[in-house]
């Protein structure tokens, strides 16, 4: 497995379309051999993994210090302190979209043009290895053959993105970048790359901020409407409870009235049938009397 490794580190290191005659190539190689059918099996790169993978392997150090925050900000979660959390929260966004910025111009110098999606993939990456532990140690290997992604909620699906299951746990070799392979062409480097670079990464720190500052201002109005939505809900409720003890009251109200109407219509009755019965009387007794006189 250690040999496996080695070979992986070696083509994972490669440009994206020297990856699969190498990798061809080293299987021929190896043919008889059981490395050979496992070699033929590496899977190729996406865009946003090569440039995940070269990043690890030209600029460790900026990667190790965005792992480095991603472990702060694990610790400052696990320990609920507000603070921190919001200061490291707001460091991993900066630190993830200037190293993104870098990493585009680190695959440039490799001959790969990144486009805004394959950059928003790198981006997602870096953001995954902060938030998961899994993602980290997949990041640090360097044999991404696949982007990560994760919300925090689920977990990344780290197993399928790394090119063996023992990646995690290995480092990718840091390897400078390789000359230029036609120094026929006279290509005259830029001078202003770094600056164009620099301005990127405050650009993208700027917009980071805004947009922080902008989500802190929809957080604080949202806790509001949320405490006025609570008040109002309680008094609601208390109005609810009132009008329910109101409606037992009258029920109870109701109840002993409709016994007091039993009662009176029984009463009226009696009554209609005395009545009934002195008006017979009465008259039995006028005929009576006018049968006398």
């Amino acid at each position: 497995m250690a040999e496996l490794l080695e070979i992986a580190d070696e083509l994972y290191g490669l440009t994206l379309p020297e990856f699969t005659p190498a990798r061809d190539a080293r299987a021929k190689e190896l043919k008889g051999t059981d490395l050979a059918p496992q070699v033929k099996a590496l899977k190729k790169p996406s865009t946003a993994a090569w440039v995940v993978n070269l990043l690890v392997r030209r600029e460790a150090g900026q990667v190790e210090q965005v792992l480095a925050v991603g472990e702060a900000l694990r610790e400052a979660q696990a320990s609920m302190s507000g603070d921190e959390l919001r200061a490291l929260t707001r460091q991993r966004r900066q630190l993830t979209a200037a190293v993104t910025t870098q990493a585009r111009a680190v695959a440039a110098e490799a001959g790969t043009r990144v486009t805004q999606a394959v950059a928003d993939q790198v981006e997602a990456t870096l953001t995954a290895a902060m938030v998961e532990e899994d993602c980290a140690r997949a990041v640090r290997s360097g044999l991404l053959v696949a982007a990560l992604a994760t919300t925090g909620l689920d977990a990344a699906d780290v197993a399928g993105a790394v090119a063996l299951p023992e990646a995690l746990g290995f480092a990718a070799t840091p390897r400078e970048a390789a000359p230029s392979p036609r120094p026929d062409l006279h290509v005259v480097p830029d001078p202003e790359a770094d600056e164009k670079a620099l301005a990127l990464a405050r650009e993208a720190l700027e917009e980071a901020d805004a947009e922080l500052t902008g989500a802190t201002s929809a957080y604080d109005d949202a806790v509001a409407d949320v405490k006025k939505l609570e008040a109002r809900s309680m008094q609601v409720q208390a109005e609810i409870d009132e009008l329910r003890a109101k409606v037992a009251e009258l029920e109870a109200t109701y109840e002993e009235v409709d016994d007091e109407l039993g009662d009176a219509e029984d009463v009226r009755a009696e009554a209609e049938e005395s009545l009934r019965e002195a008006t017979i009387a009465r008259d039995a007794a006028a005929a009576a009397l006018e049968k006398l006189s």
